[in-house]
């Protein structure tokens, strides 16, 4: 194989690499180095093979890459992670495939709490669909190993610890940023299957739909909308509103329950929005909703989207 074969072959492979690097790593940027070092591993070792093909270069890029992000996640850790025993497995591959779909914006913090074997097995398998075989000779063990550190992975990422739960706020937050973005995936899976938006009567007139039932259609309502909003507190309840000139026009007054939000009510009550404020994560600004805002929270006069804007089918 010409050394130029090799480069198109690898910068084929690189988004892929990157993919799984990134999901072992949890960084991108750290991923993007690791990469460039599977690059130049590749180098040396053509060199040294003096023209001979190595056998299955996709596979040889993989086992090199995740070797590496190996490295990289020991080095974090100084002592070894004890295993913890956990009663019971996931052995249907279906359920293993809603697993990893499912796990949500949290994956991240548990992936954190997994032994470095654990956490290669786990994205290898669950995340990328590798085979036993493969991920056994990425770790240098044999498949029963492997599956062994799979399943184990698995199941603690199933049965998270309390303190892996994502904050309200948190929930909210992520919400709001998925739907300026327009991550129309990332609302499905923060919104709860029964979701529902509502209004009072103030809201109301300001033109906010009076009612919108489930995931699908609350997540088509606020796909790429709500650029304008700012997070709130209200009531120690963590929300986001529309602020026009420095007030709060609009609340958005959010349900959340296990992580997922179950319910938000536009409200505009003068006697609701007396009571919004501020908050920087989960900690309130102090009590701001009418008083003049610093230049950063004029964003912009984009009113929450109307019934008229989302079309007829949440005039319910």
């Amino acid at each position: 194989m010409s050394a130029v074969e090799r480069t198109e072959i690898f910068e084929a492979e690189r988004p892929r690499l990157v993919g799984i690097a990134a999901r072992v790593l949890g960084d991108r940027a750290e991923a993007e180095d690791v990469v460039q070092q599977t690059w130049l591993r590749l180098h040396r070792a053509a060199e040294r093979i003096d023209g001979e093909d190595i056998e299955s270069l996709p596979a040889w890029l993989t086992t090199v890459t995740t070797r590496l992000c190996l490295d990289r996640l020991r080095a974090r850790i100084p002592a070894p992670v004890p295993d913890v025993a956990v009663a019971g497995t996931a052995p249907d591959p279906a359920e293993d495939l809603v697993l990893a779909d499912t796990v949500g914006a949290a994956l991240q913090v548990v992936l954190d709490r997994l032994s470095p074997r654990e956490r290669v097995a786990f994205v290898l398998h669950d995340s990328f669909g590798f085979e036993f075989t493969t991920i056994a000779g990425v770790l240098a063990t044999t498949p029963a190993a492997a599956r062994k550190l799979a399943s184990r992975a698995r199941a603690k990422v199933g049965q998270p610890a309390a303190e892996d739960a994502l904050a309200d706020w948190e929930v909210v937050d992520a919400f709001m940023a998925a739907a300026r973005a327009g991550d129309f995936d990332r609302l499905l899976r923060l919104l709860a299957p029964g979701a529902v938006v509502t209004a009072d009567e103030a809201a109301l007139r300001a033109g906010t739909p009076a009612r919108i039932e489930g995931r699908g259609e609350v997540a088509a309502f606020f796909d790429g909308s709500a650029r304008a909003a700012l997070p709130v507190l209200v009531d120690e309840r963590p929300g986001a509103a529309w602020f026009h000139r420095g007030e709060a026009k609009v609340l958005f007054d959010f349900t959340v329950a296990d992580g997922r939000v179950e319910a938000i009510v536009f409200r505009a009550e003068a006697a609701v929005l007396a009571r919004v404020q501020r908050r920087d994560g989960g900690a309130g600004r102090g009590r701001a909703a009418r008083s003049h805002l610093a230049a950063d929270d004029r964003q912009g006069d984009e009113p929450p989207r109307t019934h008229q804007q989302h079309g007829e089918g949440d005039r319910r």
